[in-house]
């Protein structure tokens, strides 16, 4: 269940998506029925004064009531702003592992023509370096020791805070097969993408750096 939505907040995406379609504040009340005096009344006593109204307001911006209350569930990050007071502090080596946790979901960035590409993959930690899986003709399948990025963050919308890992480092294929069944069966070891991915792909990190995001 939603807590009650911000109503500064949910003002703020109306008035985004009005002006992404190019709409003034007279346009939207006059799609919405509403007069113009009453819309704003509306954005600044929140979507409790009048659950309809916003109703009206959604389809209005072609949008969904709760897209416009909650926000797109499947938005890039950063729709939330900063928070109060930002500022970035460092990481130590020790931080950024500890940050990057055993496994998740990060970028890979490969150097290839016309120009490097990043790429998601889900990796795995093990012992101090980066694996994930890949396919021999696979676009995230890097030249044998080439030299790659991988990067790894996360954002609190809500908060306004986060961090992110950068690792460098060359990337070598697995062939060993005892190793190649360690891998295996570590967690998070199964592909997202599916398919299949039957290369190994490791990342010793040269160079470890991160940085944390911090509000108020």
């Amino acid at each position: 269940m939603h807590d009650t939505p911000d109503p500064a907040v949910v003002a703020r995406r109306v008035a985004e998506r009005r002006e992404h379609l190019g709409l003034s504040e007279d346009d939207l009340a006059r799609r919405a029925a509403m007069a113009p005096r009453y819309l704003r009344h509306l954005l600044e006593a929140g979507p409790d004064f009048d659950p309809a109204g916003f109703v009206r307001i959604a389809a209005a911006l072609d949008d969904s009531r709760d897209d416009l209350l909650w926000g797109r569930a499947d938005a890039p990050p950063g729709h939330g702003g900063p928070g109060p007071h930002p500022r970035l502090q460092n990481l130590t080596e020790a931080e950024c592992w500890e940050q990057v946790g055993n496994h998740g979901v990060g970028r890979i960035g490969l150097p290839v023509e016309p120009g490097p590409v990043v790429l998601p993959v889900n990796y795995v930690v093990d012992r101090r370096s980066f694996a994930y899986r890949t396919g021999e003709h696979h676009a995230t399948a890097p030249a044998e020791g080439a030299a790659v990025s991988f990067q790894v963050d996360h954002i609190d919308e809500y908060l306004g805070r986060g961090w992110s890992v950068l690792a460098l480092g060359p990337a070598h294929y697995v062939d060993d097969p005892a190793e190649l069944a360690h891998l295996a069966g570590l967690p998070g070891a199964s592909p997202w993408a599916g398919d299949d991915r039957p290369c190994w792909v490791r990342i010793r990190p040269e160079e470890i750096t991160g940085r944390r995001l911090i509000a108020g």
